[in-house]
C-alpha cells in the first residue's frame, strides 16, 4: 500500500512540476505532434499501408516473445529483420511516401505554390469545364465511355508521354470524337491541361485498392489509380451503364450528372486556385494589390482634384 501511495505522490510532484514548467512553445510542439501522428493513422487507414503496418507490428511482438521464450533461431532472423526495418518500410510504402509528400507539396501548408491563376486563365479553364460537363452529358446519354484526367498541381509528364499529343482548344464536339468507340484515341486517358485537350489515349495507372467494388470496370480503377498517384481530378463515365463518376484522391464518386459535375468540377478546379498558391505566392499576391489599390487610389484623388480645380476656375 505504501508503495501505490509513493508512486502516485511521485506521480504527482511530476505532473506538478511539468504544469508549472510549461512553455508555450511546449504545448505547440505537442499539438504537432498528435496533428502529424492522427494525420498518418488517418492516411494509413484509408488505404492498403493499414494492412501493412498491422504485418510489421505483428512481427515487433514475435519478436520479443522470441527473445522472452529465448528461441534463439527466431530471435536471430528478427533481429535481422527489424535492422533493416527502415529499408524495408521505403520499399513496401513507397507508392504511400509519394503521395504523402506531394500532397505536402501542393497543400496549403507549402511554402512554395503555383502563383494565381489570370483572368485569362481561370476563363480558359471555365470554358473547359463548360465543354467537359456538356460532352460527359452527351456521352452518358450514348453509353460512350469516356475518361478524362484535369491536370491540377502535379505535372503529368510520365502519363502523356504513353498516348499522343493534342493540344487543341477544349470543345465537347472534339471530346466526344476522341472517346467515339472508333476513334483509335478512344481507349486510353484525356489529359486536360492548362483548359486544353493535351493529350489523349493516355496509359493511366491502375489502383490496387481491393475493397473496390467488383461492378467496376478497367476505366474506374484507371481513375482511382491515377488520382492515388497525384492530385488529379478524373472524370469518368461508363460504356455499360452511362453513369458518371468522379475520382479525386484516390475516392470515388458516383451518380453525376452534367449539372452536378460540371458544380463540382468548378468547385475542385476554380474555387481552390487561391488556396492551392505557395505561402510566399500568396504574399507577393497580397503585397502587389495593396500596391495597385494604392495607385488606384492616388490617381482617383488626382483626378478629383483636378476636376475641383477645374470647377472652381
Amino acid at each position: 500500500m505504501q508503495a501505490i501511495f509513493d508512486a502516485l505522490s511521485s506521480f504527482w510532484e511530476l505532473l506538478v512540476y511539468v504544469v508549472t514548467n510549461i512553455r508555450i512553445v511546449d504545448i505547440l510542439d505537442i499539438l504537432v505532434i498528435a496533428f502529424l501522428i492522427y494525420k498518418c493513422i488517418d492516411f494509413f487507414r484509408k488505404t492498403r499501408g493499414g494492412q501493412l503496418v498491422k504485418g510489421l507490428i505483428l512481427l515487433l511482438i514475435m519478436s520479443l516473445v522470441a527473445q522472452w521464450l529465448d528461441m534463439v533461431t527466431v530471435n536471430w532472423i528478427m533481429v535481422r529483420i527489424i535492422d533493416s526495418l527502415l529499408i524495408i518500410a521505403v520499399v513496401i510504402f513507397h507508392p504511400e511516401i509519394r503521395r504523402v509528400l506531394e500532397r505536402v507539396g501542393t497543400s496549403k501548408l507549402g511554402l512554395l505554390g503555383k502563383g494565381s491563376v489570370t483572368d485569362a486563365e481561370e476563363e480558359n479553364l471555365s470554358k473547359c469545364i463548360d465543354a467537359a460537363c456538356k460532352a460527359a452529358g452527351t456521352m452518358q446519354e450514348q453509353k460512350c465511355g469516356a475518361l478524362m484526367v484535369f491536370e491540377r498541381n502535379t505535372q503529368l509528364g510520365e502519363i502523356i508521354s504513353t498516348g499522343t499529343l493534342v493540344d487543341a482548344e477544349a470543345t465537347s464536339p472534339l471530346i466526344c470524337n476522341i472517346f467515339y468507340p472508333k476513334s483509335p484515341l478512344h481507349d486510353g486517358g484525356m489529359i486536360l491541361r492548362n483548359g486544353r485537350v493535351y493529350a489523349a489515349g493516355c496509359i493511366l495507372p491502375l489502383t490496387q485498392n481491393t475493397h473496390l467494388s467488383r461492378e467496376l470496370g478497367t476505366r474506374h480503377r484507371a481513375a482511382v489509380g491515377m488520382s492515388e498517384n497525384s492530385d488529379a481530378v478524373v472524370v469518368v463515365v461508363s460504356e455499360e451503364t452511362g453513369n458518371i463518376s468522379l475520382a479525386v484522391n484516390g475516392e470515388l464518386r458516383r451518380g453525376f450528372d452534367a449539372i452536378t459535375l460540371h458544380n463540382e468540377l468548378a468547385e475542385l478546379l476554380i474555387d481552390t486556385t487561391e488556396t492551392n498558391t505557395g505561402f510566399f505566392a500568396r504574399v507577393v499576391g497580397l503585397l502587389s494589390k495593396k500596391t495597385s489599390n494604392n495607385k488606384k487610389n492616388e490617381s482617383e484623388e488626382t483626378d478629383k482634384a483636378k476636376t475641383d480645380k477645374d470647377n472652381e476656375e
